[in-house]
């Protein structure tokens, strides 16, 4: 296990699927996930959908069709992904995409759940 020293696993291999509907991470940890476009575009660490507090974070609809278009290293900490609605302000840590594979099932129900509180569709556009 080649672990850093600051106790975060690191990525051996990223790679975005053919359908570039999906990205593969696999860790040297031997743990590997397969993220969705959709929920990497939804939780996306940038400031347009965290906002700078809880309070501001954004909820996205319509974005279950969105593709993955580049990932590009940022660094050696992290990527940024380019999706097909030109959002590619989001730097992806290898801890933030870890967290994400972990979490995932959980972080996309409360998207889904989120999506139904405000009113949002997962097929139609729209922000709050």
């Amino acid at each position: 296990m080649n672990v850093s020293s600051a106790g975060v696993a690191w990525p051996e291999e990223i790679r975005l699927a053919k359908d570039r509907r999906m990205l593969h991470v696999r860790f040297d940890d031997g743990e590997a996930f397969s993220l969705s476009a959709e929920l990497l575009r939804v939780t996306s660490p940038s400031a347009e959908v965290q906002g700078h507090s809880e309070a501001q974070r954004k909820t996205i609809g319509g974005k279950r069709n969105v593709t993955i278009l580049s990932v590009d290293p940022v660094g050696n900490y992290a990527v940024r992904l380019g999706f097909d609605d030109m959002h590619s302000t989001g730097i992806y840590s290898w801890a933030f995409l870890r967290d994400l594979g972990v979490n995932a099932e959980r972080r996309f129900q409360d998207y889904l759940d989120d999506l139904q509180a405000k009113g949002l569709d997962r097929d139609k556009p729209g922000m709050r």
